[in-house]
């Protein structure tokens, strides 16, 4: 343990853990330790709402060292005496709730303040609150139970933090479950001549001294494992859309010249994905490409995806529709995965049939004999290292197909499709919520199907 907080005296540490409402002390109890998420229990914490992040960075690729101070404003869900925060690897300096001088104890992944007890009364439910924490460190990968790696991971020139599932503690704390989500306001410090980019829009740029600070704004509320971070020598690019967003683009040179065209299409693809799913979400898109190896998948991060390589249009096109269904409108759990990536599968599909002839029937026969997406129920995954297995995907988009395919009305499936991103635009949802969505819609029960297609352990009929 790397800790140096001077006001954490045993006594207190112990308070902190403790979290009873002590003589002098905050009155309440402590928020809970995790959010008992289906795959990941131990991930997010309880107690609070964090409504916004403010992070100061100071990155130094070439000393591996990150120095932060994060900022977090939330709203109490109860009376607390004590909450916790999630941060992995790096060491703690010190934390201020309110204004005064915060006991710290740090337990592997797990960061727990307790207030000093001049803010008794503060942290009241319903009343909001800001938590100050400094930190730094050598920021480090997170393995997932699948052996994939997110977190902070090291590029040619620089890094990169990808967040999904539970990446983003390993460069700042915060309550990292997709249940939470803020605005952001994130500040970035780099050497020059490397570029630092993020989500949202760039507010400003300052260079002093040969280092130069990029500040990002997410207005919109984000998740945690979407947000991101890349440092590195990048070729930027900076235009509108005709209906008003703002694109920013940051491709690392080797893959500049491959990526142009595809990166050309965003303005078309996010013009057909409105049509099909609804206004875009954001104020601001676009894309990060690293270099070929620098990571080894796409991710959706908000308004900005990474790619690790130059894409091809399928994989943009899946990417984009994130934004939609996943950014936007967010898993309540893990378990609820199937609703981001079955909608960006499908998505893949319908720009194949409009753009390329392929008939989204094809498309599903084809996912239909593919025996991977038959391993487990899109919606029940066996475990944390099957999340990002094919049934999430392709069988996830068999399941948007077959309510399609009942509904015998294209019209009316894609008017339930935009009803669905309007009804829970910026919010979250479970698996539930969408299928008590869908019959309320229709007005018909689709049991048989859900039972076949959604949670069925068996491949069912094609026809039927």
């Amino acid at each position: 343990m790397n800790l140096r907080a001077p006001a954490a005296t045993p006594f207190l540490l112990a308070l902190a853990l403790l979290g009873a409402g002590c003589s002098g002390g905050v009155e309440g109890t402590p928020g809970a330790v995790g959010l008992r998420d289906p795959y990941f229990p131990g991930l997010g914490n309880g107690g609070y709402d964090v409504t916004h992040y403010g992070l100061e960075l100071d990155v130094d690729p070439a000393a591996d060292r990150l120095r932060g101070t994060a900022t977090i404003t939330a709203r109490a869900t109860q009376d607390l005496s004590a909450f916790h925060l999630d941060l992995a690897g790096l060491d703690v300096e010190g934390a201020t709730v309110e204004g005064s001088p915060a006991a710290v104890n740090r337990a592997g992944k797990e960061l727990t303040l307790r207030p000093a007890a001049r803010v008794e009364g503060r942290l009241r439910k319903g009343r909001t609150f800001t938590t100050v924490v400094r930190y730094s460190g050598s920021p480090q990968a997170v393995t997932d139970a699948d052996g994939s790696k997110e977190g902070w991971l090291r590029t040619a020139d620089g890094a990169v933090a990808l967040g999904e599932p539970t990446g983003s503690m390993a460069w700042f704390p915060g309550n990292h479950h997709p249940s939470d989500k803020a605005a952001y306001d994130i500040e970035v410090t780099v050497p020059d001549p490397l570029t630092a980019v993020s989500n949202g829009e760039l507010v400003s740029r300052r260079t002093e001294n040969g280092r130069t600070t990029y500040r990002w704004r997410t207005v919109e509320p984000m998740a945690s494992h979407v947000a991101t971070l890349a440092v590195g020598r990048f070729s930027t690019r900076q235009s509108v859309t005709p209906d008003g967003i703002r694109l920013f683009t940051a491709v690392d040179p080797e893959s500049d010249a491959a990526s142009k065209d595809v990166l050309d299409e965003i303005p078309a693809v996010l013009k057909w994905a409105a049509e099909k799913f609804g206004p875009y979400p954001f104020t601001s898109a676009g894309a990060i490409v690293e270099r070929t190896g620098d990571s080894t998948y796409a991710l959706e991060t908000q308004n900005r995806p990474v790619f690790p390589g130059p894409p091809d249009t399928a994989l943009l096109v899946h990417e984009l529709a994130h934004q939609w269904f996943g950014n936007s409108v967010t898993p309540a759990t893990w378990r609820d995965l199937w609703l981001n990536e079955g909608f960006a599968t499908y998505a893949e599909w319908l720009w194949a049939a409009d753009q390329d002839d392929v008939p989204v029937g094809e498309s599903f026969d084809a996912a239909y004999e593919d025996e991977a997406n038959w391993a487990f129920p899109p919606a029940d995954p066996p475990g944390a290292a099957h999340l990002f297995d094919p049934p999430v995907y392709g069988r996830g988009a068999m399941v948007v197909h077959r309510i399609r395919l009942a509904m015998d009305d294209d019209a009316g499936f894609f008017a339930l499709v935009r009803g669905w991103t309007k009804a829970h635009r910026h919010g979250n949802a479970s698996t539930e919520d969408f299928t008590a969505y869908v019959e309320e819609e229709t007005g018909r029960d689709l049991t048989e199907l859900w039972d076949a297609w959604l949670y069925g352990k068996s491949r069912p009929p094609r026809e039927g």
